[in-house]
């Protein structure tokens, strides 16, 4: 892929395309909506904030003035507010060709969701699990369909611990292994869906990507906040901005040439900014016994079951 960069000018024709993605109203998630709306796609906003979610529309708008974009209301620390949303968009359309579950949490002290899971994990795996499990029955039927995860270079530094998965009353727990741990439980899941896919000869795809040292990224750290005026020259060298950080996870959603279970990201060096290419991620995140393992995890926590 040396020499070749993917911009947003190769997005094909999306119309007649449904595209969902979570977390929609800021940075990455925000980038790609606009993205897929320009071209057509009917796009969802699916977000927990309504405020901000309204206010990323109006922007959308106003630069797009015939965007078919919407917000649906999504909260990924609820499986009731998850089973909610996905039965407003099965009453409400027959197909869903791209589910881009983009939204998470970064570095939070420890805390549960509404359904007493770690926040990390709940949001960032489970409830989008959950989410990808209810709209299922329109992803099987819509074909060429996508599941994109966004996942991070972080998880290149997890492992997964199924006796402490959940990091029950805080025990062993850190706000870096919390979060490096959700991600590559993305990743986990990525590549067990498409091999669940290919299984059952569903013609859909399972994919992941990681937005690199995305600043909207770094920016959500307080520590990089309080000091991002006096740093940001540096900050600036090995970062990039939400519309770059949201080039994998487009590429994944629409190039056609794109197949199930592989993996994007920036190109440049140590995959931290850069166009969008075909990257590896580490060993632990094709270990197919962890992925059975997580699988069957989620599904008990969820109460979802898939294939």
């Amino acid at each position: 892929m040396k020499g070749h960069h993917w911009t947003t000018e190769q997005i094909p024709d999306l119309n007649g395309k449904v595209i969902i993605v979570t977390g929609a109203n800021t940075g990455i998630g925000f980038q790609a909506a606009r993205e897929f709306a320009r071209k057509g796609a009917e796009t969802i906003l699916a977000c927990r904030n309504e405020i901000k979610a309204i206010k990323a529309i109006g922007t959308i708008k106003k630069e797009i003035p015939d965007a078919k974009v919407r917000y649906l209301p999504l909260d990924l620390g609820s499986l009731r507010s998850v089973q909610q949303f996905a039965e407003n968009i099965r009453k409400q359309y027959s197909r869903l060709d791209v589910l881009l579950n983009n939204a998470g949490i970064i570095l939070f002290p420890y805390r549960t969701t509404e359904d007493g899971f770690e926040s990390h994990i709940g949001i960032n795996h489970l409830g989008h699990f959950a989410l990808t499990g209810h709209l299922l029955d329109l992803i099987v039927k819509t074909d060429g369909a996508r599941v994109i995860n966004v996942s991070s270079l972080v998880s290149s530094l997890s492992k997964m611990d199924f006796e402490n998965f959940l990091y029950d009353g805080g025990k062993g727990y850190s706000r870096i292994g919390a979060y490096g741990r959700s991600k590559l439980a993305n990743l986990l899941f990525t590549y067990e869906l498409d091999r669940k896919f290919k299984k059952a000869n569903i013609h859909a795809l399972a994919l992941a990507a990681h937005p690199g040292y995305s600043y909207t990224d770094l920016g959500r750290w307080r520590f990089f906040r309080s000091l991002k005026y006096i740093f940001f020259p540096i900050i600036n060298l090995v970062t990039q901005n939400p519309n770059m950080g949201a080039l994998p996870s487009v590429r994944a959603a629409v190039d056609p040439e794109v197949n199930g279970g592989e993996f994007f990201g920036p190109g440049g060096r140590k995959e931290r900014k850069g166009f969008p290419v075909r990257v590896s991620s580490n060993g632990a995140s094709y270990n197919v016994e962890d992925a059975n393992k997580l699988w069957m995890v989620s599904e008990e926590l969820t109460r979802i079951r898939y294939l």
